[in-house]
């Protein structure tokens, strides 16, 4: 009886460091990520974009960390305070700094403002887009 209490007391504490011990060897191959929210540069506070015109959406990649959490990048048109489902751009690296994108077809309006996410989402300052009010 002794025999099987020392044995059993002896496989729980295996276990138990296994158990312990396991996450730090599963992380210990991991790199440490970090995110980046890269502040949007152009288009600014007083930017008019006109329907179909193409521009480069910028943004400061200056103090980019070594190591970042998801590098692919994709615009969004937000108006106001709602997001659109218009894509402007996706599945660039976000360290480009740049990408072109169209203006695409919408209520001519001076609430825009373009969503960059990689890490995260960072908005632009509010801007226009004019143009025919006809589609």
């Amino acid at each position: 009886m002794f025999v099987k209490a020392a044995l059993a007391l002896v496989l729980l504490a295996s276990w138990v460091q296994l158990a312990l011990g396991a996450p730090t060897a599963l992380l210990a191959g991991l790199e440490k990520r970090d995110v980046f929210v890269p502040p949007v540069l152009y288009p600014h506070a007083g930017t008019v974009w006109t329907k179909g015109q193409r521009h480069n959406v910028t943004w400061d990649t200056s103090s980019a960390p070594v190591n970042i959490t998801n590098k692919v990048g994709t615009i969004l048109l937000r108006k106001g305070d709602l997001a659109t489902p218009l894509v402007l751009a996706s599945g660039f690296d976000i360290l480009l700094g740049r990408i072109e994108v169209t203006v695409p077809w919408v209520i001519p309006d001076s609430d825009y403002s373009v969503v960059l996410f990689g890490d995260s989402g960072n908005f632009s300052p509010e801007f226009t887009i004019n143009g025919p009010a006809v589609f």
